[in-house]
């Protein structure tokens, strides 16, 4: 078995990114145990037991049943785009946005189809991934850029939500308008899912009471260790053992190419931060002007490593939140969960893939424009 480097990268290039950072950053600050010190393990940890919780619910089958009792009410194509773009919103806030992604635009695509409706797969595609994006910044939770700046800032939770809200709430409507504004079209039917069309009735209708339950507890403590009510060892002490007994598999589907991206930027950040001349230069470049500067580096680096890099130069992490999250928005790499929609497009619909990169790019520039003039003018 060869070793295809070439591949590596292109399937990972924030890591790689990452790697590369930490590897130069090394020459100013050679590696040393005081490394460890730069690693903050809480925020790895929790981020760590909310993937496996919230895979443990995603594979129980809820979300997708959840799905198809909205979309079988819908009867015109409003009412199914105002569904699948409203899911990705809504349940971003709790299962992440890649999460929230991986599950229903696959679910979405397949709606289309049975309904007979393809046409309207580029942009109720597109418009999950911005609702998944967006509705992600209202909770700690919601993405990683989030739980990160949370955990850093000794902000409150009613404080965060006061502060994401507006953003969010502006944001649904801007995604109501733009669903308003696709060709009424009615279904005739609605969308009938068998097993044999992809989706399978396991995943659908076998729900494992018991299972179901404790991804439910566990997911409740993750919660609450977000809030600072339970700390993070102990909820690592109940989560990883628990999930081991009920379902070790799902330590197969946790990210860990974003917890080693996680460490390695963290390493970048220290071995940046204790060289006072470049800590100060790179200070004085983002103070005063971070949620730009979040938006301006997004863009090319997308907003988790945006959010752990410039965290270290200003302590203004609620210019950062909303920066990151916003930020999220523009280019395909914005949002590294962008990227799962445009997989499974291109892989269904190739010849969709210069429409669907043109549909994204647009809507994403027109919703960037609207919500950084927002938080530029509310001073954040």
């Amino acid at each position: 078995m060869t070793f295809n480097l070439g591949s590596k990268v292109k399937k990972e290039p924030v890591l790689t990114v990452s790697v590369l950072l930490a590897a130069v950053s090394a020459v100013w600050n050679p590696p040393s145990v005081g490394y460890a010190s730069f690693i903050d393990v809480r925020v790895l940890g929790i981020l760590l037991c909310l993937m496996l919780v919230v895979a443990g619910l995603q594979d129980s089958g809820v979300f997708t049943r959840l799905g198809l009792l909205l979309v079988r009410r819908c009867r015109n194509i409003h009412q199914l785009a105002a569904a699948l773009v409203g899911l990705c919103f809504f349940l971003s806030m709790v299962l992440t946005n890649d999460v929230a992604l991986i599950t229903f635009v696959p679910f979405a695509i397949l709606s289309l189809r049975l309904s007979g409706q393809e046409q309207f797969i580029v942009p109720v595609v597109a418009l999950q991934t911005i609702a998944a994006n967006l509705g992600s910044m209202m909770t700690p939770m919601g993405n990683p850029q989030n739980l990160f700046l949370y955990a850093k800032s000794s902000i409150s939770p009613a404080a965060f939500l006061r502060l994401t809200a507006p953003y969010a709430a502006l944001s649904f409507a801007l995604l109501a308008a733009a669903v308003a504004m696709l060709r009424r079209t009615p279904l005739g039917t609605a969308p009938e899912i068998r097993e044999d069309e992809g989706i399978h009735t396991h995943d659908i209708y076998a729900f494992r009471h018991i299972r179901l339950a404790v991804y439910i507890l566990l997911g409740m403590m993750c919660m609450c260790c977000v809030l600072r009510f339970v700390s993070w060892k102990l909820l690592a002490a109940v989560v990883l053992p628990a999930i081991f007994i009920v379902n070790r598999r799902l330590f197969l589907r946790a990210d860990y190419s974003l917890l080693l991206t996680f460490v390695f930027l963290f390493i970048f950040t220290g071995n940046v931060s204790s060289v006072p001349a470049v800590r100060n230069m790179l200070a004085s470049l983002v103070t005063g002007r971070e949620i730009l500067t979040a938006v301006a580096a997004s863009q090319v680096i997308s907003n988790v490593p945006a959010a752990l890099l410039l965290s270290g130069f200003t302590d203004n992490c609620r210019a950062l939140i909303i920066g990151t999250n916003i930020g999220g928005l523009g280019t395909l790499i914005a949002s590294m969960a962008s990227l799962i929609s445009w997989r499974q497009i291109t892989a269904a619909y190739p010849e969709k893939k210069g429409a669907y990169f043109r549909w994204f790019t647009i809507s994403n520039v027109l919703f960037l424009a609207v919500l950084l003039g927002a938080a530029l003018y509310s001073g954040h």
